[in-house]
């Protein structure tokens, strides 16, 4: 049986998170949304589509007007504006209008693209989240920010577009491989720290069983650290205000992730972030030194980095100013007050980012130490 968790916009339902274990339960959720009458495009990427475009489809096929799948390269490298104008060009070729809709299929990226895709195709469309990916389901499909990278620069290109529903099969994690999975659960843990601290000593509870992919405890963490960034979004649905907590991590973890040229995966070069951040906070003595130390630790049993070769801390620092968080000459830096409880916080110096910088960044001299 489905557990369902809605999401409201302006204090109005908005769309639902359902959390399912199979796809067995997907035409259901579209026809209540009015799927016989629409033609449906699954947007995939190409390893996704492997997997699952072909079972997803026979789900749907004959029961509305039509079902088409449009597939595109995998990769970061991909969340262009040029994959986007593909989208264009096979929805225009297959006669597809405002009234029909545009299922994501995949991880965070073809969220993404597929969203931002439906927020300009004849200045609107509905689309459908399926997340494939652990970071996909806790964090990007939830929301409704959708974009596109630009020369390198992350989600410079955008739009809120809010989905008609967000679909979560938790058997689908089982297929990714272990360096996708525990990427994702970086998201996770950076739900705890900012606003739950029960969820994560939940999660340090559940450690074992998370690692095993065990599909109750599964569905049980993503509920949870959905319900998180739920509550946050309807509070700032725009980010406008609140919801930047939900950038935790993520100002030095972008830097990284250009820096690095991609070669690290999104959650990985968040836990970077999240490490680093907190190493901000304790040196502004909002957190303690065994707090710092504890929150850093914990990435490591779930198989995520705590430091970083092969980087430039000036160039990291540097790569931070074109962050979308600047205002003026100020980064609208997240720092935590305490576990569970984060703080937004504009005095953040170029020195403090280099020093953090610097305490997760390894070196061979490091090593000889």
């Amino acid at each position: 049986m489905a557990q369902r968790l809605p999401v409201l916009f302006n204090k109005k339902p908005c769309y639902d998170i359902v959390f399912t274990q199979s796809f067995e339960e997907l035409w259901d959720e579209l026809e209540a949304l009015g799927a016989s009458e629409k033609k449906l495009c699954i947007v995939t990427d190409s390893n996704v589509n492997h997997l699952y475009g072909a079972a997803v489809k026979e789900k749907l096929e004959g029961q509305c007007r039509k079902v088409c799948i449009y597939e595109f390269p995998a990769g970061e490298e991909n969340k262009t504006l040029d994959t986007v104008k593909g989208i264009y060009q096979y929805l225009i070729e297959e006669g597809f209008g405002r009234k029909d809709m545009l299922l994501a299929l995949g991880g965070g990226v073809t969220g993404d693209v597929t969203g931002y895709a439906a927020a300009t195709y004849m200045r609107g469309i509905d689309y459908v989240q399926i997340p494939t990916t652990l970071l996909a389901q806790c964090d990007s499909s939830i929301g409704g920010k959708t974009g596109v990278d630009f020369d390198g620069y992350k989600n410079m290109v955008g739009a809120f577009k809010m989905p008609r529903l967000v679909y979560m099969n938790m058997s689908v994690l089982k297929s990714l491989d272990d360096r996708q999975y525990f990427a994702g659960f970086a998201e996770v843990m950076k739900h705890g720290l900012i606003k739950d601290a029960m969820f994560y000593e939940w999660l340090i509870s559940n450690m074992y069983e998370i690692c095993e992919r065990d599909l109750d405890v599964m569905e049980e963490m993503v509920m949870r650290s959905c319900t998180v960034k739920k509550l946050v979004v309807e509070k700032d649905p725009l980010e406008e205000g609140d919801r930047a907590l939900l950038n935790f991590g993520h100002t030095i973890g972008h830097a990284i992730e250009k820096a690095k040229g991609f070669s690290l995966y999104h959650g990985e070069c968040v836990a970077l972030g999240v490490v680093a951040a907190a190493y901000i906070s304790w040196k502004k003595e909002l957190l303690s030194m065994e707090e710092y130390y504890e929150i850093r630790d914990m990435f490591v049993p779930f198989y995520l980095p705590i430091t970083v070769e092969d980087i430039d801390p000036d160039e990291i620092v540097s790569l931070t100013k074109s962050d979308k968080k600047v205002e003026g000459d100020k980064i609208k830096f997240v720092l935590l007050k305490k576990i569970g409880k984060a703080v937004i916080d504009s005095s953040v110096t170029e020195e403090e980012i280099l020093a953090a910088v610097k305490e997760i960044h390894f070196s061979e001299e490091d090593a000889y130490e």
